[in-house]
């Protein structure tokens, strides 16, 4: 599997890709990093001359608020283009860190600007890109806005679960979420005492078993129903769930 194999399945998931797409895709520059976990990809007022596409592992998207309180406001995993708004905005306003060991490749600006140039398909797929990013925003608002603690944490693992399962990152039926107790509050809004209830009655309910980081989805109906969770927001091409 190349390096370039994520960032277009994850296109893929999205739209269609036809061998000339992918051919231009593979001839991107990428410089390739490793990071540790809780380890910055960037951070809140950089200013990046190129954008990242996770290769391995899981990052998420945070905002610093008044005290160091921390906010995650979105989950990345490989094939993802977490920071691609930097290719129009100089400034970051939000940090990117990795929630565990992450391998990650950047491109430069100058190298995307001109592929979606020349690729008019690309430049539109970028385009839809950036827009379902927005849309996960939206959904994560109303989440964290209207849902309760138990609506909330269920709707992020049916998040992971139907995007994992996607970009084919783990088997039927379990989903491997390497979140802490801590993490998940800093996502949904509850203490990890809260989160630590939370997760026991879904275990309760029946709703999944889990071993450490992999839970097992054990009845997807159920789980999908106590989330009030539909995965329109997603767009994605594959998958449908609801």
């Amino acid at each position: 599997m190349t390096d370039y194999h994520r960032l277009i399945r994850r296109l893929e998931t999205i739209a269609g890709l036809n061998d000339e797409d992918k051919l231009a895709l593979r001839q991107l520059p990428l410089r390739k990093r490793a990071f540790d976990e809780n380890r910055d990809l960037s951070s809140q007022g950089d200013k990046p001359t190129e954008c990242c596409v996770i290769l391995e592992g899981m990052a998420a998207r945070y905002k610093i608020v008044s005290g160091g309180r921390r906010q995650i406001i979105s989950l990345h995993f490989a094939g993802d283009l977490p920071d691609l708004q930097s290719l129009y905005l100089d400034r970051m306003d939000h940090g990117l860190f990795a929630l565990t060991p992450v391998r990650a490749a950047f491109m430069p600006h100058e190298s995307v600007r001109a592929l979606i140039r020349r690729n008019d398909r690309i430049n539109d797929i970028l385009i839809r890109y950036a827009l379902i990013d927005a849309a996960i925003f939206r959904q994560w608002i109303a989440n964290i806005g209207r849902r309760t603690a138990y609506e909330r944490i269920a709707h992020v693992f049916c998040e992971v679960y139907v995007r994992m399962r996607a970009l084919t990152l783990t088997e039927e039926g379990s989903l491997h979420l390497p979140m802490t107790q801590a993490e998940l509050g800093d996502a949904t809004g509850p203490s990890p005492v809260h989160v630590n209830r939370v997760l026991q009655r879904m275990r309760k309910d029946g709703l999944i078993v889990s071993r450490g980081d992999i839970h097992a989805v054990t009845n997807w109906e159920r789980l999908r129903s106590a989330a009030d969770f539909n995965d329109d927001y997603l767009h994605l091409r594959q998958l449908r769930t609801a």
